[in-house]
């Protein structure tokens, strides 16, 4: 089965530009196949944000993420793998989608690879709307409001 991770990439960036937030898109710059501009780099993320108006030529296919996006004057374009992607939420409230990072292992490997529901909130729940999680991979969160998230 194919990875369920670029729909849901797609599906969350449209809800966030339809509801009239800024999408904000947080990519694993320590991933070797991602292009961002590394003097943005913090922590091994770099953060953009992706409105319509921020950006240009914005595309997400099932293997990667590309657009146009300026820094300080300088026009870059940006490309990162799906599994590269850590979050992509709203600006205003923080709501979205906040994911681990993957390991490559190829298009082969990547297929089987599925997202789960996790709760970010640290507390130890055993399932979330009936789905079975882990509690033990709850992703980093910088000051993100607590949300039942895909993951």
């Amino acid at each position: 089965m194919l990875s369920n991770r670029p729909y849901l990439l797609r599906a969350f960036y449209q809800w966030i530009v339809d509801s009239g937030c800024t999408p904000i898109l947080v990519i694993d710059a320590t991933n070797s196949n991602s292009r961002v501009p590394e003097d943005f780099i913090e922590g091994g993320e770099i953060v953009f944000n992706i409105a319509p108006v921020a950006v240009r030529d914005f595309q997400i296919t099932n293997q990667q993420i590309e657009f146009r996006a300026s820094f300080s004057g300088v026009a870059h374009n940006i490309a990162a793998p799906v599994n590269a992607i850590l979050a992509i939420y709203a600006e205003e409230n923080g709501e979205g989608l906040f994911l681990d990072a993957e390991e490559d292992e190829g298009e082969v490997g990547t297929q089987n690879k599925r997202s789960h529901l996790v709760g970010i909130d640290g507390s130890n729940a055993e399932s979330i709307d009936g789905f079975e999680v882990d509690p033990t991979v709850i992703p980093p969160v910088k000051a993100k409001p607590v949300l039942k998230l895909v993951e």
